[in-house]
C-alpha cells in the first residue's frame, strides 16, 4: 500500500532559531526550505500528489504557487523542482486536477489536453483523469431516482472525460500511468462507473468523493465494486481517504494506493490530536504569539489587558516549557504558566489536565524521527508555522510507521505494487 501525500507547498525553515524566531535575512524560501522528505532520514509517504488546481488555479480563484513557482515547476520538471533525488528514500508523483477546488461549478475548467500536457510536461509517474466530485451519499437512491439527477450528470461527465482522457494519452504516447476516476452516491454507481472504467481499458482506478464517508459506507463501497472488477488487473487509489487501521482490509478489496492530508492537518487544525505517538495522540501545548492572535490583538486594543502583561505571560510559558525539557523545574509551575496565558487569549478552553499529560509522558523524547530528536520540547508547542509544520511532519513519519506496522512491513521492504 502506497502512501501519496497532497502537495500544498509545505516547507520549513532549517536555519529558523527557537529562542529568538529569526530567520537568515538571505534566505530564500523555494532555495533553502525543506520539504518533509529532506527533512526526515526516512520519508513519510512513498509519494506526493501535486494538484493542477493548486498550481494553475481556477477561474474561481488562484493557486497556491506563485507566478514564479508554476514557472519553475514547468521548466524544470517534478523530479527536480520537488527535490526528490535530495532525500534519502526515492519517491513518486503523482498528478490530479483538484476536483475539490471547482466542485461548485457547472463542469471541470480543466481539458483533457491541457490536463495531459500538466502531468506530462512536469515528469509525473502517475496522472488522473479530469473529474467532477459527488459529495452525497445515498446507498438506496438509483439512477432513475430524480434526487439522483445532479450526481448522474457528475457521474457521467466523469465517465466521459475519462474515455476521452485514455484516447488522448494513448495518441499521445504519454509517459506517465493514467488512472481513470470513479465518482458515485452508493455501493452500485460506485461499482457501475468501476465496471464501465474498466470497459474502456483502465487498469488504474481512483475512486474519488469519499472523504465525508464513514469507514463501514466505504467499505461497503467496495464490496459492490470487489463484484466487479477484474480481480487479475485492476488497482485502486482511494482519494483524500486514510484509515490505517483498515489497509488490509482496504488491500483486499484491490486499493494499493491512497493520499491524505490528516496526519499533517491534525497537527494545528485539531482541537486535541496535535501530536501522533505509535499508540495515540497528545493535545499540542498552545502558546499563541502576542502579535499573531487575533483575539488577544483585539483584548488589547479594547484596553482590557495590557500588551506588556500580554509579552510576560507568554515569555514566562516559554521560559518554563524549556525550563521543564531541560529538567531544572517540574511539571506544576509550567502548567500554571500555560494556564495564566491561556486566561488572556483563549479564556474558555481549559486545557490543564491535557496539558499535563503531554508534559508528564514527554512523548517526544521517546519518539525517534529526526524532529523530535533535534527541536525537543518545541515540537509540542503550538505556535506559528515553522512549530506547526515541524509536528505536522512528526506526525506523517508516525503515521507512515503506523501504516508499516499494520502491513507487517519494515523500513527496507518494497511496496507490492
Amino acid at each position: 500500500m502506497k502512501f501519496f501525500f497532497p502537495d500544498s507547498q509545505d516547507q520549513v525553515d532549517p536555519g529558523f532559531h527557537f529562542v529568538t524566531e529569526e530567520r537568515d535575512p538571505f534566505r530564500v524560501r523555494q532555495r533553502d526550505d525543506q520539504y518533509a522528505h529532506e527533512v526526515l532520514t526516512q520519508a513519510p509517504f512513498d509519494g506526493l500528489l501535486v494538484s493542477k488546481a493548486i498550481v494553475d488555479g481556477t477561474a474561481a480563484g488562484t493557486g497556491k504557487y506563485t507566478v514564479a513557482q508554476r514557472h519553475r515547476l514547468y521548466r524544470e520538471g517534478a523530479r527536480r523542482f520537488f527535490r526528490l533525488d535530495h532525500g534519502h528514500t526515492p519517491l513518486e508523483i503523482m498528478g490530479d486536477c483538484g476536483a475539490f477546488s471547482y466542485v461548485t461549478e457547472e463542469y471541470p475548467p480543466y481539458s483533457v489536453d491541457e490536463v495531459i500536457d500538466f502531468y506530462d510536461g512536469c515528469g509525473f509517474h502517475y496522472g488522473i483523469a479530469v473529474d467532477h466530485v459527488i459529495f452525497q451519499y445515498e446507498p438506496k437512491t438509483t439512477r432513475d431516482d430524480k434526487r439522483a439527477e445532479e450526481w448522474v450528470r457528475r457521474q457521467d461527465i466523469t465517465l466521459d472525460l475519462a474515455e476521452k482522457f485514455w484516447q488522448r494519452c494513448k495518441a499521445r504516447r504519454v509517459s506517465f500511468a493514467p488512472l481513470g476516476v470513479a465518482q458515485g452516491w452508493s455501493p452500485q454507481s460506485y461499482a457501475d462507473a468501476v465496471k464501465t472504467l474498466q470497459d474502456i481499458g483502465y487498469q488504474r482506478i481512483a475512486l474519488g468523493g469519499m472523504v465525508p464517508l464513514k469507514t463501514p459506507e466505504i467499505l461497503a463501497c467496495l464490496a459492490a465494486i470487489d463484484q466487479v472488477r477484474d480481480h487479475d488487473t485492476t488497482r485502486f487509489h482511494l482519494l483524500g481517504v486514510s484509515r490505517c487501521d483498515e489497509v488490509r482490509t482496504f488491500a483486499d478489496y484491490g486499493v494499493t494506493s491512497f493520499d491524505s492530508t490528516s496526519p499533517f492537518r491534525q497537527a494545528f487544525k485539531d482541537d486535541r490530536d496535535n501530536y501522533y505517538t505509535p499508540t495515540g495522540t497528545y493535545v499540542a501545548l498552545r502558546v499563541p504569539q502576542v502579535d499573531g492572535n487575533a483575539k488577544l490583538k483585539a483584548r488589547i486594543r479594547s484596553g482590557e489587558i495590557s500588551q506588556n502583561r500580554a509579552l510576560e505571560l507568554e515569555r514566562t510559558a516559554l521560559t518554563r516549557l524549556r525550563q521543564y525539557d531541560a529538567d531544572e523545574i517540574d511539571i506544576d509551575p509550567v502548567v500554571h504558566a500555560l494556564d495564566e496565558y491561556s486566561a488572556v487569549w483563549d479564556g474558555k478552553s481549559d486545557r490543564s489536565s491535557q496539558y499535563r499529560a503531554t508534559l508528564a509522558d514527554r512523548p517526544w523524547r521517546a519518539c525517534a524521527c529526526d524532529l523530535c530528536k533535534t527541536i525537543g520540547i518545541e515540537i509540542v508547542i503550538f505556535r506559528g508555522s515553522e512549530r506547526n509544520k515541524r509536528r505536522g511532519f512528526h506526525n506523517l513519519y508516525v503515521f507512515e510507521q503506523r501504516l508499516r506496522a499494520q502491513q507487517g512491513r519494515t523500513p527496507c521492504d518494497q511496496d507490492p505494487t
